[in-house]
This record gives structure tokens, sequence and C-alpha cells, in this order.
């Protein structure tokens, strides 16, 4: 009985261990997102994406709520650093119904830009024709 709490205890240490550590890799392969995102660059970010899909197994949309830049989300960034390529890939990628949905601070994508006057950017063009 004795072995079997120990390999048990075994077990669920290095199990806790794992999953640290992949929690832990998922965020050092996102740190720089929000450049990416910032500085346009679509190659870079859809490399990014690859990564951390074959890496990871996760997509997009399972890790796009998590990320803030500046208090901002990924598509809000793109829009205000008048960053057209990769919002648009954003957008694209990004399922309806996250789009539509409020973000942390409780306003919808949509409702932000009208607020905001970026009615006209090319990233809003984008977004109003998916939704």
């Amino acid at each position: 009985m004795l072995k079997f709490a120990k390999t048990a205890a075994l077990v669920l240490t290095a199990s806790f261990g794992i999953n640290a550590t992949a929690t832990a890799g998922v965020e050092d392969s996102l740190a720089n997102i929000c450049t990416i995102v910032a500085a346009d660059d679509k190659g870079e970010l859809r490399k990014k994406m690859r990564s951390v899909e074959s890496d990871y197994r996760l997509k997009l949309r399972d890790y796009y709520a998590g990320i803030s830049c500046n208090g901002q989300s990924l598509i809000k960034t793109a829009i205000t650093n008048n960053a057209v390529e990769v919002g648009t890939l954003l957008v694209k990628k990004m399922p309806s119904s996250d789009l539509s949905a409020p973000e942390t601070d409780g306003k919808t994508l949509q409702a932000w830009i009208n607020e905001n006057g970026h009615q006209g950017h090319a990233v809003a063009q984008e977004l109003q024709s998916r939704l």
C-alpha cells in the first residue's frame, strides 16, 4: 500500500511539473506577439501562430482573450497601430462568434471601433464584413 501511495505521489508531482512547464512554454512563445502585431509583420505572426498550434495544439481563439497589449486586445492594437495586414489576418482567423462577443473591457470590437472613430479603417471594414 505504501509503495502504491509513493508511486501515485510521484505521478501526480510529475504531471503537475509537465503542466506548469507547458503553460510557461506557451507564455514564452507568445511573449513578443504584441510587438509583431504593432509592427504589422504578417509573416512573423503566421509563423508564431503555426508554431503555437503545432507545439501546444492551441488555435488563435484559445489564447486571443488571454493576451493584452497595453490593455488592448490584439485586433485593437492592430487598429491603433494601423497594422492593416496583421489586423485583417486576425479578423479572418477568429470565429465570428468571438468577434461579436464582448472583450475584457466589456465592449464588443464593433462598439469600440464606433466609440473611437475607426469606422473607416480597413480592419474595421473587414470586421464588419465578417459579422
